[in-house]
């Protein structure tokens, strides 16, 4: 038997720019960031000591990185980019990112953009 682990990072509150308006060019904005990340945990759950787990503390502290550190026109590309983070480690067969820029229009709370990768089984 296989035991898949899903890790979930759960509303990520990040600043920075995102958007072709000008006002959005010069000034930061909130985005909130969902990932759900599937591995494989046997070893994990076997040898229970962290160098066997995926360790999200490190994938999360790529992706406040990446995002505070650049400048973005679309929520597409940035939500892409958080996901090639996420998918570079090896272990992980499934990730979804889910990215939000409050009030982007209005009378809405949100927009977001949700994208999803599989690892290839080779």
């Amino acid at each position: 038997m296989s035991s898949i682990a899903t890790i979930r990072i759960k509303n990520l509150r990040l600043r920075t720019f995102i958007g072709i308006k000008d006002e959005e060019i010069h000034n930061q904005q909130d985005v909130l960031i969902n990932t759900s990340i599937r591995y494989n945990a046997d070893k994990a759950i076997s040898e229970n000591c962290i160098e066997s787990a995926l360790n999200y503390r490190t994938i999360t502290k790529q992706i406040i990185e990446l995002v505070e550190d650049n400048r973005f026109a679309l929520l597409e590309r940035m939500t892409n980019e958080i996901l090639s983070i996420i998918m570079s480690h090896k272990d992980v067969i499934e990730a979804t990112v889910e990215t939000d820029k409050p009030y982007a229009l209005r009378y809405a709370d949100s927009v977001s953009v949700s994208l999803t990768a599989t690892q290839d089984p080779s």
